[in-house]
């Protein structure tokens, strides 16, 4: 059960003060000596209690809003489809280039902004996923860690687009997604998406320890390479005889990739429709059933303390104007 509380607590060492109005009438004294001979009217005695209980509740409610009452937040378990994805997006010099290969000129758009803007689509139709962000390019860059909070998951994929640097180095990029996941969350579905528009050469000292780390946490791996128009594909085979990682790099990383043990899929993109296609086949993908908890926020109650008190101070106001000023000459008449 959510539980009731103040943020501030002083104001209400004042409350004796909502006691006043039964001490003392707010309405103006008369000079007639007594009114014991006018026969009793009950109306007269239900309005001077009710004026009365408006001027406590007037101050008491005052004094309830300045300490800002609250209904604190809860924890609310909720099953639903979704994963635990964490999007590591490449940010080297390559991706603020067009899938043409060239600089952007008027409409056209970067590799990194059209990806900016289909991982935004992604993830706002995916709200029950649990989502993170990483990005890599010289040096691996934690942007958020992985959450349910959307607002702070698109901020973090607008900053994409800007310009990155040359050196590619997906190794590092992937140690750091995967140390993204908690290992008290083992139960939820776990993916790593990687958009790239090419592949690095992974030293082969990182390669086992790679290895360990992904059947450790126990991810798919989604590779969304963002090949350029013309480029080698990831199977294409290098020209001549030259097998080496340093002349195809993308077919041994999705060779690597698919020696992981775990679920492992690459899809090649050469345009904006592709991106958004293949994104449609991850989305296809990750829907696992997954259990969250939603974070209520807490209730403020003060705006309703305030109210109550302004409409009691309303009828204190009402009934001063409407009081008759009444003197021993008005009654001798």
């Amino acid at each position: 059960m959510s539980g009731f509380g103040f943020e501030h607590i002083e104001p209400l060492f004042l409350a004796p003060l909502a006691l006043l109005p039964l001490l003392r009438s707010v309405l103006r004294g008369a000079t007639i000596p007594s009114l014991l001979a006018a026969p009793v009217d009950g109306l007269s005695i239900v309005a001077g209690i009710l004026l009365k209980f408006c001027g406590v509740v007037a101050i008491g409610a005052s004094l309830l809003g300045a300490a800002s009452p609250y209904v604190a937040g809860a924890d609310v378990e909720r099953f639903s489809e979704g994963a635990q994805i964490v999007m590591l997006i490449d940010r080297s010099g390559s991706m603020n280039e067009t899938f043409a290969g060239r600089t952007p000129s008027g409409d056209e758009e970067s590799k990194a902004a059209a990806a900016r803007r289909i991982l935004k689509r992604f993830v706002e139709a995916r709200r029950h996923d649990l989502v993170g962000v990483a990005a890599f390019s010289t040096a691996p860059m934690l942007v958020t860690p992985i959450s349910d909070h959307i607002g702070a998951t698109e901020a973090a994929i607008d900053a994409i687009d800007r310009p990155g640097l040359d050196y590619t180095n997906i190794a590092r990029g992937l140690a750091m997604a995967l140390s993204m996941f908690k290992t008290s969350q083992a139960d939820l579905s776990r993916a790593v998406l990687l958009i790239s528009d090419g592949a690095g050469v992974i030293d082969p000292k990182l390669r086992d320890d790679l290895k360990a780390e992904f059947r450790k946490t126990n991810v798919s791996l989604y590779w969304l390479f963002l090949r350029t128009q013309g480029s080698r594909g990831i199977s294409d085979q290098p020209a001549g005889d030259d097998e080496s990682p340093q002349a195809a790099p993308e077919r041994h990383l999705d060779l690597f990739f698919k020696s992981l043990g775990v679920p492992y899929q690459a899809f090649e993109a050469e345009g904006v429709e592709a991106t958004e296609e293949a994104l449609k086949q991850i989305d296809r993908l990750e829907r696992h059933p997954v259990r969250y908890v939603e974070k209520l926020p807490r209730t403020d109650l003060s705006a309703w303390a305030f109210t109550l008190a302004l409409a009691a101070m309303a009828l204190l106001l009402a009934a001063k104007l409407a009081e008759v000023r009444l003197s021993v000459v008005d009654n001798a008449r």
